[in-house]
């Protein structure tokens, strides 16, 4: 079941579902609107071969940029992460899209999903268009739709990703 933007005000005045910093104008017909954060990691081309059973310094695959607005180039691959940090109750899952006004331009995003019990800000990738689109942090560019799971995890999230801030690069299990 796809929570509605009464279920989504319920959920989140009872505290059972935590965006923040929260706007009351980015809840919409049935889901919520995330706005980009002020980084940014381009994957950077290069010969170095990343093998996750012999990691280089993952660093050596990305530029990382902070900023108030970013350039994507066309076809580019770049992070991104959402200004606002969520926290899903153990009976609510997330799959976070474009919002179709970026899609209309070229831009493209693979869909995200978000497990029961994850905390932290969205890391999301985008691809760019034919053509050089303009970013700005702060700006509605993601949506996030939530579905009410048939009962609660047993098992809520847990993963590396859990707590992340900002754009965070791949981590591999080592």
């Amino acid at each position: 079941m796809i929570l509605s933007d009464f279920d989504l005000r319920n959920y989140v005045r009872e505290g059972r579902l935590r965006i923040e910093p929260m706007s009351e104008d980015t809840i919409r017909e049935n889901g919520v609107d995330l706005r980009l954060g002020n980084q940014i990691a381009r994957l950077r081309q290069t010969d170095i071969i990343l093998d996750p059973r012999n990691l280089p310094d993952i660093r050596e695959f990305f530029i990382m940029e902070t900023g108030e607005s970013f350039v994507i180039q066309p076809y580019e691959k770049v992070l991104v992460s959402t200004l606002e940090r969520v926290e899903l109750p153990p009976d609510l899952m997330g799959f976070v899209e474009l919002r179709s006004t970026f899609a209309r331009c070229g831009l493209l995003m693979p869909p995200t999903i978000i497990d029961g019990g994850f905390r932290g800000s969205i890391t999301l990738e985008i691809m760019g268009s034919s053509f050089p689109v303009k970013l700005h942090s702060g700006e509605r560019f993601a949506h996030i739709v939530f579905a009410k799971l048939t009962s609660p995890l047993s098992k809520p999230y847990t993963g590396k990703y859990q707590d992340q801030k900002g754009v965070t690069l791949p981590r591999f299990d080592r």
